[in-house]
């Protein structure tokens, strides 16, 4: 286990707990953005959107409203993901969704949105420290879609200081090893008040407690896949068991008798075999858990 003092911001745990402080979330969006940015107080951590409950959920990382009424989605991925544009796109339509009241008829009314997304990794392969994406006309390159959304993806590994701010180049550096030393050599007052509250949460006793508290439930949570993962196991060989002594004609009775399972449970597989004999052991596994019917 990675104790809390040895975490640095590309943890997303520390992450979330220093920029819960708006001025210490605001230093950040001025160092990335180079210019002032003017919070109002509505910053949140860990904001969870969903459009419908029937829908995918996304739980942001930091979320915040500048007094021009622009919208920041801060994200720092630090475990390398695939999917990370297309989970740009998608993070960027539910932010919209909430961004609107029910019985809006002017879209106009929408307000301006920057997803920022900070990754050890480069995600691109350009050798840059900041990708900045905003829709363009492909027939016409100088032609701007000007729907107030914008995209930016943070490189810590990047190459091109001479196209960025020093003081970028220094938090990105900072983000991957946020010590008393890197910020003592730093010359950004932000970087220094950013490091300030990196020290307030490694000494809280209650940010301890809270750590602790998220680390036994990321190991309760993966214990508890892996148990279901065995349990799917063994639910699939047991279809397979039922599927081939149901293909020698042997009753529902007298399977449950040689599975050591009940008539009731053996009676449903085999239903869903006649009614679908194209389906797999793990389909079957996967509708029982999707229609909330386990092993009875």
């Amino acid at each position: 286990m990675v104790l809390l003092q040895e975490l640095d911001l590309i943890d997303r745990f520390l992450f979330d707990e220093v920029m819960e402080d708006p001025e210490v979330h605001q230093a950040v969006l001025e160092i990335i953005m180079n210019s002032p940015v003017q919070l109002l107080m509505e910053n949140e951590v860990e904001k969870q959107l969903q459009t419908s409950q029937y829908l995918k959920a996304v739980r942001l990382d930091v979320f915040a409203m500048d007094a021009d009424e622009t919208v920041y989605n801060t994200e720092m991925q630090k475990t390398r993901k695939t999917d990370l544009l297309k989970r740009s796109r998608f993070y960027q339509a539910l932010i919209d969704s909430g961004l609107l009241p029910a019985g809006t008829v002017n879209y106009n009314q929408l307000k301006d949105s920057c997803i920022i997304m900070i990754t050890p990794y480069d995600l691109f392969g350009y050798g840059k420290y900041q990708y900045t994406f905003q829709p363009v006309c492909k027939e016409a390159p100088g032609l701007q879609l000007e729907d107030g959304t914008k995209r930016i993806f943070l490189n810590t590994k990047g190459k091109n200081p001479e196209d960025v701010s020093e003081e970028l180049v220094e938090f990105l550096k900072y983000v991957e090893q946020s010590t008393d030393q890197a910020a003592a050599n730093s010359k950004s007052e932000r970087i220094k008040k950013i490091h300030e509250r990196v020290r307030q949460v490694k000494s809280s006793e209650e940010i301890g407690v809270k750590y602790m508290q998220a680390w036994e439930e990321k190991i309760y949570e993966r214990e508890e896949g892996r148990e279901e993962g065995r349990e799917e196991g063994r639910g699939e060989k047991l279809i397979e068991q039922i599927k081939k002594k149901m293909e020698k004609g042997l009753s529902v009775q007298t399977i449950a008798e040689h599975v050591e399972e009940t008539e009731e449970y053996v009676e449903s597989i085999c239903k869903l075999l006649q009614e679908h004999p194209e389906w797999t052991p793990e389909a079957i596994c996967q509708y029982r858990k999707e229609n909330g019917k386990t092993q009875e």
